[in-house]
């Protein structure tokens, strides 16, 4: 199969419309017109992890970090990120980066930190904003239906756990069509009214190119009144980091030990026990010290990210544990959830988990 189409199958894994305005996400390297020998899933796409695709055959390299993060001008080998482009270029393979698209996914980096501690009751630690939209189109009831259900189809009316959502409301609409027109519903030249159907429906922007598409091949009209708004809503089903609860609360020495355990991490940094129990639990997978301020406000007693400074530990205030676990630790099984959803997707192909430790930090 051509690398374009396993690019659709990760891209509904990972809408790139859900990554943060300062990451670089898709395809890094590489034609997606060209045929795929295979996939080799890592977390860094590094020379080693080139190396070992170059070996087992994989012409794409789907890697978690983006190698390729900020603007370069020359490509001479000088350093680590250019080996590795210069040597995917070679050997025509193709890199593809997800970073902060699944790392705002409900789905994600931080469900899948949750689930391997056993959290339930897993929501968004902070919700994504200005990403809601809202459509107004108004047409006849007779076409009501159709319209609707081509807007359901195309991605609108989702909210939270509910879907088709719409507002309905019956109004009388009112036009004239001058010599160019082919009116539908009354005649040229003649002021017509008409019972409409005001329908509204809220949509993730992304989709708005083929919200509309829906709108125009199903409506009645030869014109098509219709209004988008951007709402100031923030989208509870995507964003950063994730808030939960243990079932059992457990004391702060035997909660690190357990994370440590199921994180295998080789050394968990932490502010001061403060001799309480932990039973709500925040994780943001990577750097998260920005999100200490909103671990606090949603009422955690502990916060699990990755890269905290020194004085950022002060930042706990006594309020929650605040623990770095590591930046790697914090999303070691990313990779894993990426291989399981390619093979439910993409059946009898080469789908390979790496094997490459591309963490860069290493403990005595």
């Amino acid at each position: 199969m051509k690398i374009k189409e396993i690019i659709a199958v990760l891209e509904e894994m990972a809408p790139l419309a859900y990554a943060e305005d300062f990451d670089n996400v898709g395809l890094l390297v590489g034609d997606s017109e060209a045929q795929s020998s295979g996939i080799l899933v890592c977390h860094d796409a590094l020379e080693n992890v080139i190396n070992e695709a170059i070996a087992k055959k994989c012409n794409l390299v789907v890697c978690f970090h983006p190698i390729l993060f900020s603007g370069i001008k020359k490509i001479t080998g000088k350093n680590y990120v250019e080996r590795a482009i210069l040597k995917a270029i070679k050997n025509d393979i193709a890199i593809y980066a997800v970073h902060t698209a699944l790392d705002n996914h409900s789905e994600g980096v931080n469900k899948i930190f949750c689930d391997i501690l056993g959290l339930e009751n897993t929501k968004i630690l902070i919700p994504k904003q200005n990403f809601i939209q809202k459509l107004v189109t108004y047409t006849v009831p007779d076409n009501a239906q159709k319209v609707r259900q081509a807007l359901f189809d195309a991605g609108s009316g989702t909210i939270g756990n509910y879907d088709n959502c719409s507002f309905n409301s019956n109004g009388i609409g009112t036009y004239k069509g001058n010599s160019k027109s082919k009116p539908v519903v009354g005649k040229r030249h003649k002021l017509t009214e008409t019972e409409e159907i005001k329908i509204e429906v809220t949509f993730e922007k992304h989709l708005q190119s083929r919200i509309l598409k829906a709108l125009f091949d199903n409506h009645l009209y030869e014109e098509v009144a219709y209004e988008i708004y951007e709402l100031q809503n923030s989208h509870q089903n995507i964003g950063l980091g994730m808030i939960g609860e243990f079932e059992n609360a457990m004391n702060e020495k035997d909660f690190l030990l357990f994370v440590k355990d199921k994180m295998i991490a080789n050394g968990i940094r932490h502010s001061a026990f403060r001799g309480k129990k932990i039973k709500k639990v925040a994780v943001l997978g990577g750097s998260g010290s920005f999100a200490i301020k909103n671990a606090i406000q949603a009422g955690a007693d502990a916060f699990l990210t990755a890269d905290l400074k020194y004085h950022q530990f002060y930042e706990a205030e006594n309020k929650l544990l605040l623990a770095d676990i590591g930046h790697f630790e914090s999303e070691r099984y990313t990779k894993n959830y990426i291989v399981d959803y390619l093979r439910k997707k993409i059946l009898n192909f080469a789908i390979i988990l790496s094997e490459e430790n591309t963490n860069p930090v290493k403990y005595l």
